[in-house]
């Protein structure tokens, strides 16, 4: 194995690092901590869960704040692991990376916006109530429409590892799946359709990109000469 291999290998590995922070803050963040505070369709008990527990609703934001870090560093890791090589696709993979992490910002905009109004001192609840629910939605729509953007960053992922054969064939496949899937079930959502095994459309990506954090840090890279 030569130098650049091995130095191939160390970004593969650091991309992995950063690639499994940002899961572990996505699902400590959106999926437990989230709806400890933020209930869906109920403003006025999501503004008592901000003032109540402020302290709950803080680990949230700075869950977020984890998310959009760790994603902006796995989208510039991915880019400095296959610049050399495949340098439009690598650009096009750091791109839409980073406006995953802009998406996933402008939800964290919108908790710290929320958090602030529920223990200010507007004068009444019912302004406070409307004001929780305009940020609760902004929230919701972040993640929903950013659904875009998740499923797009995976296709030039995936098609790096088909072209160039040094990680398994059958996960560039998988991952450019969960991107199809991904868009189809945004659009699904968008369009006001009611399909009940929605959400199955993007089990793909999950098991994609967990597949390819655990490749990443296990084995990095396939070597040039494989």
């Amino acid at each position: 194995m030569n130098i650049k291999d091995k130095q191939l290998i160390s970004s593969a590995r650091t991309t992995g690092v950063w690639y499994l922070m940002m899961a572990i803050s996505g699902i400590l963040g959106f999926m437990v901590f989230h709806s400890q505070i933020f209930v869906s369709s109920n403003p006025e008990q999501t503004l008592t869960n901000l003032i109540e527990l402020e302290s709950t609703a803080r680990i949230r934001l700075l869950l977020e704040f984890a998310i959009v870090i760790s994603q902006a560093l796995t989208a510039v890791w991915f880019f400095k692991l296959f610049k050399d090589n495949y340098e439009w696709e690598a650009w096009t993979l750091g791109i839409w990376g980073m406006v995953n992490a802009l998406v996933i910002m402008i939800s964290a905009i919108s908790i710290a916006s929320a958090i602030g109004v529920a223990n200010s001192d507007i004068s009444t609840m019912e302004d406070k109530v409307v004001l929780i629910e305009v940020f609760q939605n902004i929230i919701s729509n972040a993640w929903g429409i950013g659904g875009l953007f998740f499923g797009l960053w995976l296709f030039p992922m995936g098609f790096i590892v088909i072209k160039s054969k040094r990680m398994p064939i059958w996960l560039g496949r998988v991952i450019i799946l969960g991107g199809i899937g991904y868009l189809i079930s945004t659009a699904i959502r968008y369009a006001g359709i009611d399909f009940s095994f929605n959400r199955l459309l993007i089990l793909p990506a999950t098991i994609g990109e967990f597949w390819m954090i655990g490749y990443l840090l296990i084995f990095g890279i396939r070597p040039s000469n494989e």
